[in-house]
């Protein structure tokens, strides 16, 4: 199946079919990218560029105001769910029907049938966004091109439910670091018990009590949590060194220097030896407030809700484009060996984006 042309002309549900029929894991996306790039390039009133195997298509009409409609290409690995399945009950199953090839099959739909939309489009397919964010494509676009990120407003196809999720929060992975002293574990008296250390630590952690401000109308949920305690050598060693690994999800309105101190500072009186930052990415405020924005709510219905994950909407926030995440896939599918959705929803999100764009 990834042999076969991608057919523009199939509604979006069977044409999600199609693109899960492409496998293509993350590092292995140059089979559809290229279906992707030559579909497009059969468009007459788009341009199309391409970085690695990520793909760029634009209109240029001259219009007051452009849009980014953007998607990653790339799935989570294969579990025996593809190829795709349509039941009885109109539900698709298969890897990457929620995240998020239904949301580019949307992408593909809008740039195959609205040739002439009230806003200059920019549609972005890119790789790798399912590992580490060093390789992530929206990253290496935005790094190498970024005039080819450039708009008022972006649309990121990531799995909502058919619900407008605004913004995103940041995330923040920090390890707290206690040292000790080796010695036999039959006469610990001589050592130094660095696991021991962080029990003040992993109290202060159980008595957090999580932030919920409102950011732009939206209420967000911050979280501190432990993921990971290393230590030990042997299990007759008193361990010397124990790393307490902390994930702090936190609300758009801090920027990343506010997240790692309030980190170093609740933790202030726990002994911590070192504060090491692992990883670290900023969250996007809901960008609800643009005109674009606006229509766009106004458009596909229902309330806007915050995004408590991190997605690549941080990526065109520090771009300066506001921008939401907006599918038909439930988030809460995502990755799972059961993957799926229902296949009526997919069209009816295209119908959405089309009705914005044309009216």
């Amino acid at each position: 199946m990834a042999d076969t042309p991608l057919d523009l002309t199939l509604d979006a549900a069977r044409l999600t079919a199609q693109l899960v029929d492409f496998p293509s894991e993350s590092g292995t996306e140059k089979p559809l990218a290229d279906a992707i790039e030559t579909a497009l390039r059969a468009l007459p009133h788009l341009t199309v560029d391409r970085y690695g195997n990520n793909v760029v298509a634009r209109t240029n009409l001259g219009r007051s105001e452009r849009v980014v409609l953007a998607g990653h290409i790339d799935t989570v690995p294969i579990a025996d769910n593809v190829p795709s399945r349509l039941d009885e009950e109109g539900v698709l199953w298969g890897c990457g029907t929620c995240d998020m090839k239904s949301g580019v099959a949307v992408q593909l739909r809008i740039a195959a049938t609205v040739p002439a939309p009230n806003r200059d489009l920019t549609f972005v397919f890119y790789d790798n966004e399912e590992v580490a964010a060093h390789l992530n494509g929206l990253k290496h676009v935005a790094e190498a091109h970024p005039d080819w990120l450039e708009g008022d407003f972006a649309v990121l196809l990531e799995p909502t439910d058919g619900q407008v999720e605004g913004g995103c929060q940041g995330t923040l992975r920090m390890f707290l670091k206690f040292t000790g002293e080796r010695a036999h574990s039959a006469r610990a008296w001589m050592g130094s018990n660095a696991i021991h250390a962080a029990a003040p630590a992993l109290a202060r952690l159980a008595a957090y009590e999580p932030r919920q401000p409102v950011v732009d109308g939206l209420r967000f949920h911050e979280g501190l949590n432990a993921v990971r305690v290393e230590g030990g050598v042997a299990t007759n060693v008193i361990p010397d060194a124990c790393t307490l690994v902390v994930n702090f999800r936190y609300a758009p309105d801090r920027s990343e220097a506010e997240a790692e101190a309030f980190v170093r500072e609740y933790f202030a009186d726990c002994d911590v030896d070192e504060f090491v930052v692992d990883d670290h990415t900023g969250g996007a405020r809901p960008g609800l407030t643009h005109p674009a924005a606006r229509s766009f709510m106004a458009a596909v219905g229902g309330e806007a809700r915050p995004k408590f994950g991190w997605t690549d909407v941080a990526r065109f926030s520090a771009l300066g484009v506001p921008a939401v995440n907006y599918s038909p896939g439930d988030p809460l599918l995502a990755h799972k060996v059961d993957e799926r959705v229902k296949a009526s929803l997919i069209p009816e999100a295209e119908e959405r984006l089309r009705s914005w764009l044309t009216s």
